[in-house]
């Protein structure tokens, strides 16, 4: 490492610090001199400048909330601010995935269906929207985030905040609750 990475390390380290006892003026020291780095990471992950600008106020929300938990000895500074960026980044893809899903409950259902089905895969995707309705709210997003997204039951114990253990029960208690009512339909 270089003297001047080293007192670049030094000048972050320093100001994560002065953040963690609740220095304001050392998190707008923080900003002006990695903001552009860190929008850069995340605008390479969400490709929307608009969003990524968003997900940099986050970034700094939560800096200014975990800034005690930066310990020097496990890496440099900017590795650490980097990755809340890229968690962060992370976060808001999945976020808008599930509300894209969320915010049109049938078009998953629309997407399911094929224009040469006939009357038989109508009534049964009807019957399965009908059976989709009684199950949970969270178990219901969990099912088809799972099986018509293909979300993985890691992501979505990131995206409820659960272990997976539960996500692997919510989809588990999902799954018989639909069998239980599309074979009494």
């Amino acid at each position: 490492m270089s003297t001047v990475e080293a007192s670049v390390d030094a000048d972050l380290a320093r100001l994560i610090g002065a953040v963690a006892e609740g220095d304001r003026a050392a998190l707008r020291a923080l900003y002006a001199a990695t903001a552009p780095k860190l929008l850069g990471i995340i605008l390479r992950i969400l490709q929307d400048r608009s969003a990524a600008e968003d997900v940099l106020q986050e970034v700094f929300v939560r800096i200014w909330q975990r800034a005690g938990t930066y310990d020097p000895l496990a890496g440099p500074p900017l590795v650490w601010l980097g990755a809340i960026a890229r968690h962060k980044a992370i976060d808001r893809l999945r976020q808008d995935k599930a509300a894209r899903l969320t915010q049109a409950d049938d078009d998953w259902l629309a997407r399911l269906a094929d224009a040469r089905d006939g009357e038989t895969e109508l009534a049964r995707r009807d019957a399965l929207a009908h059976c989709l309705d009684t199950v949970e709210t969270a178990q219901r997003d969990c099912l088809v985030l799972a099986y018509c997204e293909g979300w993985s039951r890691e992501e979505l114990a990131a995206r409820y905040d659960r272990p997976v253990n539960t996500i692997k029960t919510w989809l588990r208690r999902g799954l018989l609750s639909l069998r239980g009512c599309l074979e009494a339909a």
